[in-house]
Formats: structure tokens, C-alpha cells, sequence
């Protein structure tokens, strides 16, 4: 049995971090199959683990050795405007051979994600992405905490990455979806467990549009924290953990198999013939040497999310619109197209209450809604596409209320949510941090196709 590859960590005293964005070649299909030339953060992929601390200044500066402009965005962080990692609407392009330190303090422990928002199609699809981790200041009791950054790649026999990013008929429908999964960089073997062990598993989406359902065999996780936002502890519907890009979700799991024992983890959203085993769960010969689970309980400390009046906010809608299948032409489309880095002409293909809004975020994008700062707000997001749409809002988190009707348990706030076709979500924030936020899905063919607008805290 192969070990799992050791998940780099990047850590320094007073949080002070660094990475470099470069080309680099990726033995992501194994040590024996070629090499495949890649863009990534410290030549590795995914980029370093990056863990900083609740409620500590942070200040982690990113240099460019690619031959085009990028910026890092942290995905899920309440942080300022300013570090937001937006060009043109928070931040110049880091352009080639420049440098531009991000300095923030994050107020909510949790797993979140940090990734490029420039070209970010090209960009993340070539790899720019990595795991961010804040610390709790009193976290649960586990033997192990383990990160699995979870990717996928079209890959060419040769091992290259197959070219065609941007394809007209894909940002139509579902996006970009690989041909290859990787988990922590590389086609998964076997995941080294013991029996008897408590383990902290962080699940990250980083692909650009394939959506994951996954089933522990023989385990029965359970979700302690989603999109970085600690929730009620509870095992997920249907045995499931749903993850759509862009998405985390935090388990505990408790290995009870027997020594010697092998269970597989099955993604299984597509169905059919596109079922696969992600990897396994292959236990030692040896139990733990200790005899019970730790001590305390599985619920992770809140973080300082401010609560939302529903009695006295302001209350919004917001309209998916677009796709093929999608009946007909756009309603109102407008806004603005350019041309991307790679010299391809933006589509737009989809809209938000009408309006589509191309590439990766441009000066002057007026805002789909000007929401007053300090005050509760409600959105009502509806989704009249065929197509599953993660979508997500920077700058905050959102309570979700609840879906077609029925009330979200659990105690659920979030980044980014996955809504499935036809879908109607209902949620709520206090909208306490300003400045030009973006909303967008995360499958990227579908935001640089127009799935993108701002939302002005003022």
C-alpha cells in the first residue's frame, strides 16, 4: 500500500507567508506516466497549505512569475474590499515580475481556499489553486487532521492539458469537466487509516465545474462545518457530501473498520457509468492504541457571524437566467464583453435579473443592488437554468434560510450554494462589510460567461 503524498504546509511565525506563481510540471498521473506542465503557487500542486490563526493579523505576500497578470483570491475570508483579489473592482493585476502583499485579519476559523481571479478559467484550470487553513483557537479533539484538495484535469495521453478553454458550446451547459480527478495532486492510491482512529477531514472542491457526491463506505462521517461556517453536527442526507466548486465541508470521522480492512469512497453525482471510486480508505494491520474516541464533543465553536433581523430586513430577488436549454435568447442581456488574456472573445451566454456581465470582473460594473450597510437583507435567489450553478459572494457569509419552501437544518451559513435546477434558495446576511462584492457561480465557464454581477454594500 502507497502512502498518501504528504500535503505541504507553509507556515511562519506572525503569519507572515509567502508563495510565487510560476510554471511548473506536475507528476499529477503518477511518478511512472509524463509529467504535465502546469501553472502553480511554490511549484507545487495544489500550492501549500497555508494555516494562519483566528483574529491574527495576516500578511501574505504573492509574486508573479507567470507571463501574464494574476491576483489571489481568498475564497470564503471576510476580509477588506482591498484584499479581495478582484482586478480592476478591489485590486490592480499583480502584473509579471511584480509582487502585492495581502493584509487582513480573519475573524472566522475554518477551511477555506485561496485561487487566482484573473484569466482565472485558464489560470485555476491549470492549477493556481491552494487550501486555506484558519485556526480555531480551541479545536475538537482528533488523532488527525487531513486536508484532501480535491481537482480535476483534461488531460491529453502525452500528460499535457488539453487546450479549448472557453469552448462555447461547455459554457453553455455544465462546463469544463476533466477526464482525470486528483486528490492533493496526484490520481489517488489507497488513504492510509487505523482502526480505532478519530479523524478531522477537510473536503475541497477545487475543480472548475465538476460537482461531487461522495459515499464513505462502511463510515458514517459527519459534517461538522460547511464553506468554513461551523454548523450542528449531523450525518449527511442519503449518506452523501455534496460538493460543488468552490465548496468545503469539514467531517469527523470515527474508523471502525476492522484492521486490514479496504472501503472505498464513491463519487457518484453523475450517475451511471460515470460512478467511480475516488479512492480507498485501507486500513493497517494494527488498532489504535487507544481503546475509545476522544473526549469532548464534535462541535466546533462558533464564529463571530453577526445574526440577521428577518423581522426588519430588507428583502431582494435574484433571478438565474441562460444556458442551453434555457428557453431562447437571454432577457435583457446588456453589460459589458472584452476579449480574455488568451485573445478569446468573451460569450455571453447567461444572466442575473438580465444583465450578464463577462470575464473576471471589470471597472464600472454597476451594481445588481446597493444594499445599506449595517442592515439585515434577505436574498431570494431563484434558479431558471437546467444547469447546477454554485454560486458564490465574497466578502461574507450567508445564513441559508431555506430551499424551495422547506427550511434548512442544521444551522447552515455559506459562502458558496449549490443550487440544482429550478431551484429557489432563500438566505440572509447583515451586510456589515463595504464595498463592491462579487456574486458569481463557480463553475468559471458559466461566471466568464455572464453569470456575474456586484452587489454594492454602501
Amino acid at each position: 500500500m502507497q502512502a498518501m503524498r504528504p500535503y505541504m504546509v507553509n507556515a511562519a511565525a506572525l503569519n507572515e507567508l509567502r508563495i510565487t506563481a510560476s510554471p511548473a510540471r506536475s507528476a499529477l498521473t503518477g511518478s511512472t506516466r509524463p509529467e504535465t506542465d502546469v501553472w502553480a503557487y511554490d511549484s507545487q500542486v495544489p500550492g501549500p497549505t497555508l494555516r494562519i490563526r483566528q483574529g491574527e493579523p495576516a500578511r501574505i505576500t504573492v509574486a508573479n512569475k507567470l507571463d501574464q497578470g494574476t491576483t489571489v483570491h481568498w475564497h470564503g475570508i471576510r476580509l477588506p474590499i482591498a484584499m479581495d483579489g478582484v482586478p480592476s473592482i478591489s485590486q490592480p493585476l499583480i502584473e509579471p515580475g511584480e509582487t502585492f502583499t495581502y493584509t487582513f485579519t480573519p475573524p472566522d476559523a475554518g477551511t477555506y481556499w485561496y485561487h487566482p481571479h484573473a484569466n482565472s478559467l485558464q489560470q485555476l484550470g491549470r492549477g493556481l489553486s491552494g487550501v486555506l487553513i484558519v485556526e480555531e483557537r480551541e479545536p475538537v479533539s482528533v488523532d488527525r487532521d487531513i486536508v484532501w484538495m480535491l481537482s480535476d484535469w483534461r488531460l491529453a495521453t502525452d500528460g499535457g492539458i488539453v487546450p479549448g478553454f472557453g469552448n462555447a458550446m461547455e459554457a453553455e451547459m455544465s462546463g469544463r469537466i476533466g477526464n482525470t480527478v486528483t486528490l492533493n495532486g496526484v490520481v489517488p492510491d489507497d488513504q492510509p487509516v487505523q482502526s480505532g482512529e478519530r479523524i478531522r477531514l477537510r473536503l475541497v472542491n477545487g475543480a472548475l465545474a465538476r460537482i461531487m457526491a461522495l459515499r464513505f463506505e462502511g463510515h458514517r462521517p459527519v459534517i461538522v462545518a460547511i464553506n468554513g461556517q461551523p454548523c450542528e453536527p449531523h450525518e449527511p442526507e442519503g449518506g452523501r457530501i455534496l460538493l460543488g466548486p468552490a465548496m468545503r465541508t469539514d467531517l469527523i470521522i470515527d474508523m471502525q473498520g476492522e484492521p486490514n480492512g479496504r472501503f472505498a469512497v464513491i463519487d457518484d453525482f453523475y450517475k451511471g457509468d460515470l460512478t467511480y471510486a475516488l479512492t480507498h480508505l485501507a486500513y493497517s494491520s494494527a488498532p489504535h492504541s487507544r481503546k475509545s474516541t476522544p473526549d469532548g464533543g464534535l462541535r466546533l465553536p462558533a464564529n463571530p457571524l453577526p445574526e440577521p433581523d428577518l423581522a426588519t430586513a430588507k428583502r431582494h430577488d435574484i433571478t438565474l437566467q441562460g444556458g442551453m436549454m434555457g428557453g431562447g435568447a437571454l432577457k435583457g442581456v446588456g453589460g459589458m464583453s472584452r476579449m480574455s488574456m488568451s485573445g478569446q472573445a468573451d460569450i455571453a451566454a447567461w444572466s442575473i435579473n438580465g444583465m450578464s456581465m463577462t470575464g473576471d470582473g471589470q471597472a464600472g460594473m454597476p451594481p445588481l443592488l446597493t444594499l445599506q450597510r449595517g442592515r439585515s437583507h434577505v436574498l431570494t435567489i431563484r434558479n431558471e437554468t437546467a444547469w447546477w450553478h454554485p454560486m458564490h459572494f465574497h466578502g461574507h457569509s450567508l445564513k441559508v434560510l431555506s430551499r424551495n419552501g422547506l427550511p434548512v437544518p442544521h444551522h447552515q451559513w455559506s459562502d458558496t450554494i449549490l443550487f440544482a435546477p429550478k431551484d429557489t434558495v432563500e438566505c440572509a446576511f447583515v451586510a456589515d462589510n463595504p464595498g463592491d462584492w462579487m456574486l458569481h457561480c463557480h463553475v468559471m465557464d458559466h461566471q466568464v460567461a455572464g453569470l456575474m454581477t456586484i452587489l454594492r454594500v454602501a
